[in-house]
């Protein structure tokens, strides 16, 4: 009763300091520049951070397993697993495919997988660090996804599984990735990193294949600083990737619990002696990859505003989209599959090859203007320093990725930028054109 009211006490205070610090931030940001990303959050979340830090448990605990119970309703999936980053999701997804608990379908050292060069590096390293060899497949200019028509072309006796990210919010076709996957009894991984909330066919995108990935680094659609989630309908994947992640061990016990199976002592695993303790058993060379509660309660109160988060997102992307019309002669605006219904991460555009101008003279002027740009990921990442020297296969030629290098970047629709900071946007790239044509 006593540690209630001074919590209580505590979170009154920091109620209280919120809304200091707003009036003192606000003061500050009269001629910031409008980032491409960002953290939206109010007095919840910091009062969430500081009970979970209160609670001292510095590993998953309460907050986690309530954050992962809020991500599988909202997904509606069954099962959520929680981790330190977006990044070692990935790794977590494409690790636990090659299990020698998945027998005969487990992928093993020199299997392919089909993905793009058009990426984030962490969406290709898991294939490279499991000794896969990835096989590359071009993009599409305007929605930035994998070609699907060149998907079955690329398909050999040696291609296992199809990785596939949602690029920047913007879902691939997925019913006909699906489609062959299930053809060629192929696993399918969703990189969803970038597209939480993001629906093909009114059903969220990570849903569709085996496993699915998701990030909350601050630029996200939500965040819990550093984090990240697999996210299955599996329940085999499910505690493979449990296991990866918990340093390989084969126990499935959450953390501070123990003897779940009622058969701590009475296992006989590999060549060690009967009944060693299941807590110390290891089925997989794993990693230690867990996120904390802090973490965890952070991402409770981010998830419940995730329906309004989405729905700025979408207003400030049609109002970019409807304002830079105007300039379709030399700009490549988005594009979407017809079903698709994106919970945009960014405003991608591509400049046109035949304009008079180059990227980087439209990305400076609106720099210097105060608006933040991005150039997408990687560009081709097999001409990054780190991959330029992997194994790997390309089908048709990586064209349309080589263009995205050269010529494409995004700018931000957030739900921290206003309406008026929009508009601001419209009429820099407005001036931009204007001094062009001078």
């Amino acid at each position: 009763m006593i540690e209630r009211r001074i919590r209580k006490k505590i979170f009154d205070n920091i109620r209280e300091l919120y809304k200091i610090s707003c009036c003192v931030n606000k003061k500050a940001v009269v001629n910031r520049p409008i980032p491409y990303a960002g953290r939206v959050y109010n007095e919840k979340e910091i009062i969430n951070l500081v009970d979970a830090s209160l609670d001292f448990w510095l590993t998953a605990g309460r907050y986690t397993q309530k954050f992962e119970n809020l991500l599988s309703r909202f997904l509606k999936v069954k099962y959520v697993s929680f981790v330190n980053s977006g990044s070692s999701a990935n790794l977590l997804a494409i690790s636990a495919l090659t299990s020698t608990k998945l027998k005969d379908r487990r992928l093993k050292p020199g299997d392919e997988v089909i993905t793009t060069a058009s990426c984030f590096p962490t969406t290709l390293a898991p294939i490279i660090q499991n000794r896969l060899v990835p096989v590359f497949i071009d993009v599409g200019l305007g929605n930035y996804n994998i070609e699907v028509k060149k998907i079955e072309k690329a398909i050999s006796k040696k291609t296992k599984a199809i990785f596939i990210a949602h690029a920047l919010g913007n879902p691939s076709d997925i019913k006909t990735i699906l489609d062959i996957s299930r053809k060629y009894k192929l696993w399918l991984v969703e990189d969803n990193c970038d597209a939480l909330g993001s629906k093909y066919n009114n059903k969220y995108t990570g849903t569709f294949g085996h496993i699915a990935t998701l990030s909350f680094y601050p630029a996200h659609h939500i965040t819990t600083g550093e984090g990240g989630a697999v996210i299955t309908n599996d329940g085999a994947l499910s505690r493979i990737v449990n296991s990866f992640r918990d340093w390989g061990r084969d126990c499935w016990c959450e953390s501070g619990y123990d003897n779940s199976c009622k058969k701590r002592f009475s296992w006989k695993f590999g060549e060690l002696p009967f009944g060693y303790d299941h807590k110390y058993v290891y089925s997989h060379i794993g990693y230690n990859l867990k996120a904390t509660d802090m973490q965890a309660a952070v991402g409770v109160e981010q998830i419940k505003k995730l329906p309004g988060f989405i729905r700025r997102r979408k207003e400030n992307f049609l109002l970019l989209y409807n304002g830079l019309k105007s300039h379709e002669h030399s700009l490549i605006l988005p594009e979407w599959e017809k079903g698709a219904d994106p919970a945009w991460f960014c405003f991608p555009i591509t400049v046109k090859e035949r304009a008079s101008f180059k990227r980087e003279e439209l990305t400076a002027f609106l720099e210097k203007s105060g608006v933040q740009t991005r150039l997408i990921f990687a560009g081709n990442v097999l001409r990054q320093p780190a991959f330029m020297n992997i194994k790997h296969r390309v089908t048709g030629g990586l064209d349309n990725t080589d263009i995205v290098m050269k010529n494409s970047f995004f700018i931000g629709v957030y739900p921290g930028i206003e309406r008026k900071d929009t508009l601001y946007i419209i009429s820099q790239f407005n001036a931009f054109f204007k001094e062009q044509s001078r």
